[in-house]
């Protein structure tokens, strides 16, 4: 298998690196990255208060007597990670982002980034997206082959006849994946909008969840595409100014409400829209999740 993805995202890494070689960066997931995610060992690491979901037995009752909350102890995760890319292909993701790449480009770049991050801990990674027709899920598998097949496979399924909804692969998920998994929630700003409340509510009480959301292309480039009309727009749209205020007041109003919805269940989020940056704000995307954690 030629390995098109892999060696591209590669390289991209390699390059940020050269860039970036003087200065301090905290890539949580470069090498060893085992206290982002939830998981047991028999190494302490902190107490922190309950939540919902957390085990029982974890709950130290001499700490909890003193403080007046209920404490349970946190471990440092050690164990292979189960984690699961959950990518919206519906034909908005043919639309483009910022620098006149395609978002479902920028969305499988951002998958294969993370992918290659955890390969190196041997992790197990899986994927889940609608086809058009059908439920694509591809089992946690090791190795770089699996993740070429990944992206390979995403990129073709996003077409103009996929008018397939990001909310029914997270239901999917629900009620066919049993087990504890570390999910990235792929997709662009209309597919944060459409995830229900209930359905970030039942992942998030047993799995880690993060958001990567692919920035849409600001009204003003040279060329503008209507999806929904399936055409292209008058070039006076890309230039009244009036329109662009519009355009971005609303885009501002919708970003604010994904905001509120996301960080109500502790879930962190990155905006994408440039791949020079991907490597730094994915980074950033872990940190903030190992945060929001504790």
């Amino acid at each position: 298998m030629r390995m098109n993805y892999v060696s591209r995202i590669q390289a991209i890494m390699s390059s940020y690196k050269k860039v970036a070689a003087s200065k301090i960066t905290s890539c949580v997931l470069d090498g060893s990255y085992t206290s982002v995610f939830k998981g047991k060992s028999m190494n302490f690491d902190e107490l922190r208060e309950y939540v919902a979901g957390d085990d029982v037995k974890d709950i130290d009752w001499k700490a909890t007597s003193r403080s007046g909350k209920v404490l349970v102890r946190q471990y440092i995760a050690e164990k292979k990670h189960n984690v699961m890319f959950v990518m919206d292909t519906n034909r908005r993701m043919l639309a483009d982002s910022g620098n006149s790449i395609e978002k479902r480009e920028l969305a499988a770049l951002s998958a294969g980034m993370l992918a290659l991050f955890v390969n190196r801990n041997a992790d197990y990674v899986g994927a889940a997206y609608a086809n058009g027709i059908f439920m694509k899920n591809f089992p946690f598998r090791t190795g770089l082959a699996n993740i070429e097949q990944i992206l390979e496979d995403y990129s073709r399924a996003v077409t103009m006849e996929n008018h397939s909804d990001i909310n029914a692969t997270l239901e999917y998920l629900i009620r066919n994946l049993r087990r504890r998994m570390v999910i990235f929630i792929i997709t662009d700003l209309e597919g944060m909008r459409s995830i229900s409340e209930t359905n970030l509510k039942r992942l998030s009480v047993m799995n880690d969840v993060l958001a990567v959301r692919v920035d849409d292309a600001e009204l003003g480039g040279k060329v503008l595409y209507d999806l929904g009309e399936d055409r292209y727009l008058a070039d006076f749209f890309a230039k009244d100014k009036r329109l662009q205020r519009e355009a971005l007041k609303e885009k501002q109003k919708v970003e604010k409400e994904c905001e509120e919805k996301l960080t109500h269940f502790g879930i962190a989020e990155v905006c994408v829209n440039h791949v020079g940056s991907l490597e730094r704000e994915l980074s950033n995307l872990l940190d903030r999740h190992k945060f929001e954690k504790r």
